[in-house]
């Protein structure tokens, strides 16, 4: 599914909240808190973009199980960029 996201699916989507499945026990919540476009799209492609998180904890680089109350469930690979304001900076980068 997140093959078909384009910078629009997210654009007005900031400040909600996606889940992250980290193994069958453990997930965490967080929030979408930029979207941003990279640039003019290639012959047929989508216009590449980002999206940064914001979440409580540090998790590792990689493809995770995502959910959001609209989208629903899609994997996407995230990362950890740093801390801000206290909580972890996460960003999925899409070509």
């Amino acid at each position: 599914m997140s093959e078909a996201f384009t910078l629009a699916t997210f654009s007005g989507r900031v400040g909600e909240t996606f889940t992250v499945q980290v193994d069958d026990n453990t997930s965490f919540d967080i929030e979408l808190a930029e979207v941003s476009g990279l640039g003019a799209a290639r012959p047929g492609g989508r216009e590449p973009f980002s999206l940064v998180f914001l979440g409580p904890v540090h998790a590792p680089q990689a493809t995770y199980r995502m959910t959001n109350d609209d989208l629903g469930g899609f994997d996407i690979f995230i990362v950890p960029l740093g801390p801000e304001a206290g909580r972890m900076r996460y960003e999925a980068v899409f070509t």
